[in-house]
């Protein structure tokens, strides 16, 4: 299992550059050329929204983003910084829907930018904790595809 890390400055000016390296470290993990738009699009989106948490709740601390590359699936991680569950709009340990925000989830720019994810990624989660919120984006890797 390979893991890249990065670590920026809440600023939206650096989204670019972790779409830029998703893009890359995705391609070669094997994800399927066809999905590499969606794979950029979708941490563009993941990024903006943790920068934008960041800049709202006055967090000093970087956005984090980590690819990791296993046998048959490749993921990405984008963690924001704001602890216990504001930072995933009461997601805690949930699963992105279709569905409406449950009860107590604000509605918004976050519930757009999540929405805006799922549409684009089969297999997302979005989990927080006292650390901070996390989204899981999960696509299979073309040596996952089994021909016959």
């Amino acid at each position: 299992m390979a893991t890249v890390e990065l670590r920026f400055s809440a600023l939206p000016e650096h989204v670019r550059t972790a779409r830029l390296v998703a893009a890359a470290v995705a391609r070669r993990a094997g994800v399927d050329e066809a999905v590499l738009d969606e794979v950029r699009l979708a941490v563009g989106e993941a990024c903006s929204r943790a920068v934008g948490l960041h800049e709202s709740h006055d967090i000093a601390d970087p956005v984090r983003v980590v690819l990791i590359e296993d046998e048959k699936k490749f993921s990405i991680e984008v963690g924001d910084g704001v602890p216990g569950g504001s930072g995933t709009a009461g997601a805690r340990g949930a699963a992105v829907t279709d569905e409406s925000p449950a009860e107590g989830e604000p509605e918004g720019e976050d519930e757009m930018g999540l929405a805006v994810i799922s549409g684009l990624v089969d297999d997302v989660e979005v989990t927080s904790d006292e650390e901070g919120g996390m989204i899981r984006m999960t696509w299979p890797t073309t040596t996952a595809v089994v021909v016959s």
